[in-house]
């Protein structure tokens, strides 16, 4: 059975190419708009790992990882930061809110299936 992988993005463009992406290596795909519309598609689906943009409307990457980190079912899934914010402070946010990884935005398909791979095993 393929591992569900949830993206959380606000750009369309985003979420169909790390979708694409992440299709063709095998993995099933699920998009969320936002945080909040992460959240709520979270609540009624299994996933294997969470791929989230930061900056988002409503509820961005790093509070989004925060609730997660609070679901006891999905507390230790791998969580990826795909973002164009590229500062240590940010990245600091990042693991300290739970972050397992962090990609910074423009992305190479093959280094994202790479990531993916090596923290879902």
């Amino acid at each position: 059975m393929a591992k569900v992988i949830m993206t959380a993005d606000d750009a369309a463009s985003v979420r169909q190419m790390v979708s694409f992406t992440l299709q063709e290596a095998g993995y099933e795909v699920t998009e969320a708009v936002d945080g909040q519309d992460a959240l709520k598609k979270i609540n009624s689906l299994t996933i294997d790992m969470l791929i989230t943009d930061m900056n988002m409307p409503n509820m961005g990457g790093i509070e989004l990882i925060r609730k997660v980190r609070a679901i006891p079912r999905i507390k230790f899934i791998p969580i990826i930061m795909l973002t164009t914010e590229s500062q240590a402070a940010k990245k600091q946010e990042g693991k300290k809110a739970g972050a397992t990884g962090w990609i910074v935005k423009p992305f190479r398909p093959e280094q994202l299936v790479a990531v993916v791979k090596k923290v879902l095993g």
